[in-house]
């Protein structure tokens, strides 16, 4: 086989240095927006467009180019704009990919399909980000290399290494080293530590962090009391052995795995078995699993040592992080569903676990990174060797079904359905039965047909047909649930090898009908060392991946975790680029600390709780959040970390704080999913949707059912993520939409009244009563101010309710209460930890 020429990016010190004005020229772009347009919009454009549409083209159709911004919004000998951020209705890019008009169609041969024309329509509204340069990058001729030796040296690349604590020139100061290397940072800016925060917000602070739910009033009464040495430790400890603990911190890594339970885009076909992988990864944080152990699982746990059945089958179920990605089922061609399957898989592995956009090499060499095609490429045959299993049964729009994995009965793996008798086993054998012989006489009757009778009858027919076999296919699912005993199969979504594994040829702009070499399986070269063999010979590869990600070599995978931990403890990341520590990426603020946190977790045998403890630890960690008018003035994002930044809560910690005050809160919910209840198909959603909305959901928001593109409302509007991609680093808005949300949902003025209620059965006077709300809600007690407005509230409410003839006086101490409890919840204090 011949030797492959490798077009690679030229890392040399002045492409450095024009990647650095790159990198400030797209200040503008969010990570996501860029993350976006690498995966969604430049392949398509370079795929489907370049070749009559650019400076390479032999000749440009209609005088437009589309490989730069400039010339992309400018358009091309019509005059229309090609592009106007923000507005679908004057992009004529978009209007010729809907085929719309006749004369103009883009591109001519084959319209382009309805996910990908989805995805332009999402990037044109929200603004058309583009990063690329207004000069063509390779206009002047020759090929762009990759000098390996150069990328090594991006700092992400290096591996970490213990640096020795600053000295600081405040005295008594620093608790721990990371308060030395915070420090040195302050005093280096010229700026000053606040104070450190009183007692009860540091508590409230804690809990949320730990938990996602307040402290009781029994907890911050005794933390307050406790003016020992070692009380923050044992408060700290007290809730990272909470049951609660993983349920919150299981939260935080479903967003960066993308869990959902259902696949989103055109079809959204459900994913009635995702939720295990829920639970499994609640389960890893409650135990504290080491972190390399946890990452290995998740992408070769079918093929690592287990110890009994149960042990295999949570590493089985855990392989769930590779299946439970979105897709586009209804993709008629199955290469090109499977290989967009490996793309996700590629790019959620990539982010989540190493801070790179490896998905960015699919169509070219990375645009930013030393990373080739034959990176992308290599990795790829790792996951074309692996078969995904995720479960999904044949209909009109789904071309792509799946299987699942069954688990070993043995494996004491608990069901989200319940055991049902043997009759009903046999009642849904005949029912498949009758609906498929209706679907084989359905057939038959129209392959008896005449010509011209089939061609009256046409597409409905087909439908008639189609439609049938959905039925019984539907019902085919339903039976497969169970065992002939009416015992219900553990069914899982997942990834086991193939017999035979196979390499991936590079694919010409990514394009499955120009294959070029095929590539050895293996890994990614820059982050190898020098000489270290790339290429994987036996079996798929994933598990050689695997160790290679969790390895304590790995430059990124340890320093990736440590910064996201940072990040959800502190309000900020060090890199505040948490997927992407690549060229595009953000450099660190604290380098040295980064390293720091980085390698004593290695040290401390991956342990997420031992990283958690030692940041909450720190002085830094436990100031306060006062504001200071000279540290504004000079450090107003607060990089430096002279105070604790005020975060919102987000949208869990929100709803669950409401349930938790109002004492309606279900910390056992049952077993599985509504997802997994629902059935399979349109009617499942239906069912979904019935279920959910037929009584009051008062178990954790962790539980609640996620179908894409359908999130619950409570979540939704306060920036729950876009569940299809990788999400580190949630969005933090505040709109009216969320006030007008929390005084006329009616799920918020029910948990109102069950808050009321509670704070009506406390014990003591009406002054005692209202301030045990404020302990429920706010971790403290009424200042005197707010005392006095709660008399006013008191005097006045029962005034004005009484001018209404329509409400019984004996209701308005009731209505009052309520009204007052929703005002509590509905505050930017209960939203809000200082």
């Amino acid at each position: 086989m011949k030797t492959l020429t490798l077009s690679l990016i030229l890392l040399s010190p002045a492409l450095l240095c024009a990647a650095d004005a790159a990198e400030t020229a797209h200040a503008g772009i969010s990570a996501d927006q860029l993350n976006f347009f690498e995966k969604n919009i430049r392949p398509v454009l370079v795929q489907s467009c370049y070749k009559c549409h650019s400076a390479e083209s032999e000749k440009v159709k209609g005088g437009l180019t589309l490989d730069t911004k400039q010339a992309t919004l400018l358009g091309g000998e019509s005059g229309h704009p090609g592009v106007t951020p923000g507005s679908i209705a004057q992009s004529s890019l978009y209007e010729a990919m809907t085929w719309k008009n006749e004369d103009m169609q883009m591109p001519p041969k084959q319209k382009l399909p309805d996910d990908v024309i989805a995805n332009f329509k999402k990037w044109i509204e929200m603004g058309a980000p583009d990063p690329r340069e207004q000069k063509v990058a390779n206009a002047g001729g020759g090929k762009r290399v990759i000098d390996m030796d150069e990328g090594r040296k991006h700092w992400s690349f290096q591996k970490p290494v213990k640096h020795t604590p600053p000295e600081v020139k405040t005295p008594n100061w620093a608790k721990t080293e990371i308060d030395q290397f915070v420090l040195a940072g302050i005093e280096k800016a010229g700026l000053h530590p606040v104070r450190d925060a009183d007692r009860p917000t540091l508590i409230r602070r804690i809990a949320f962090d730990l938990t996602g739910l307040p402290p009781t009033p029994d907890e911050v009464k005794a933390f307050v009391a406790d003016q020992s040495p070692d009380a923050v430790k044992r408060v700290i400890d007290m809730y990272l052995d909470s049951e609660r603990y993983g349920e919150r911190w299981a939260r935080h890594w479903l967003d960066v795995a993308r869990y959902a339970e259902s696949s989103g885009k055109e079809v959204n076909v459900l994913y009635p078995h995702a939720w295990r992988y829920r639970d499994y990864v609640i389960e890893s944080f409650k135990k504290d699993k080491p972190y390399d152990q946890f990452l290995k699982e998740q992408i070769a746990g079918d093929l690592m040592k287990f110890e009994g059945k149960r042990d295999q089958a949570e590493k089985i179920v855990a392989t769930g992080f590779l299946a439970i990605g979105s897709k586009g089922h209804n993709q008629r061609d199955r290469r090109q569903f499977e290989m967009d399957v490996v793309d996700e898989q590629i790019d959620a592995m990539s982010q989540s676990m190493l801070g790179l956009t490896l998905a960015c090499a699919r169509c070219h060499d990375h645009k930013f990174d030393p990373v080739t095609q034959r990176d992308y490429y290599a990795l790829a045959g790792i996951f074309l060797s692996s078969e995904t299993q995720f479960g999904t049964y044949s209909q009109l729009q789904n071309a792509n079904p799946g299987t699942l994995i069954e688990l070993d009965r043995d494996a004491q793996q608990i069901s989200a359905l319940a055991k049902i008798e043997t009759t009903e086993v046999a009642l849904l054998k005949k029912r498949y039965a009758d609906a498929s012989q209706t679907a084989d006489n359905m057939r038959e009757q129209v392959r008896s047909m005449s010509a011209d009778e089939r061609q009256r009858q046409g597409a409905q027919s087909f439908l008639r047909i189609r439609s049938s076999f959905d039925r019984a296919d539907s019902m085919k699912a339903d039976l497969d649930l169970f065992h002939e005993d009416g015992t219900p199969r553990t069914l899982a979504m997942g990834v086991l090898d193939r017999a035979t594994p196979i390499n991936s040829p590079i694919l010409i702009r990514g394009d499955l009908k120009q294959p070029g070499d095929v590539t050895p399986r293996g890994l990614v070269e820059v982050l190898c060392a020098k000489g270290e063999p790339l290429n994987i010979g036996k079996g798929s590869g994933r598990l050689d991946l695997a160790y290679w990600i969790a390895s304590k070599d790995n430059p990124l995978t340890a320093r990736v975790m440590a910064n996201r931990v940072w990040l959800k403890l502190m309000g900020s990341a060090l890199v505040a680029t948490p997927d992407n520590f690549g060229t595009m990426g953000q450099k660190p603020t604290h380098p040295e600390l980064l390293d720091h946190l980085a390698v004593s977790f290695m040290e401390n045998g991956w342990s997420v709780k031992k990283l958690i403890r030692e940041i909450m630890l720190s002085r830094a960690y436990q100031m306060g959040s006062t504001y200071d008018a000279a540290n504004y003035a000079a450090d107003p994002d607060n990089k430096f970390h002279w105070r604790m930044s005020q975060r919102r809560l987000d949208a869990e910690a929100i709803r669950d704080a409401m349930l938790a005050v109002s004492g309606s809160i279900n910390f056992y919910p049952i077993d599985g999913s509504p997802v997994a209840r629902a059935g399979e198909g349109r009617e499942g959603i239906i069912n979904l949707l019935r279920e959910v909305n037929s009584k009051p959901q008062t178990y954790r928001s962790i539980y609640l059912p996620l179908i894409r593109d359908q999130i619950p409302e409570f979540l939704s509007v306060f920036d729950f993520p876009d569940a299809s991609l990788v999400n580190g680093d949630r969005d933090t808005t505040n709109v009216p939409s969320q006030s007008l949300f929390l005084m006329n949902n009616a799920q918020v003025q029910a948990v109102a009244d069950g808050f009321a209620q509670r704070v009506a059965k406390y014990e003591g006077d009406s002054q005692e009563r209202l301030s045990y709300a404020y302990q429920l809600a706010f971790g403290r007690g009424p200042t005197q101010q707010e005392k006095q407005a709660i008399a006013n509230f008191w005097m006045r409410f029962p005034q004005e309710a009484a001018k209404n003839k329509d409400i019984p006086k004996d209701k308005i101490q009731g209505m009052a209460l309520s009204a007052f409890c929703q005002g509590l919840l509905a505050s930017a204090e209960f939203r809000y930890l200082n």
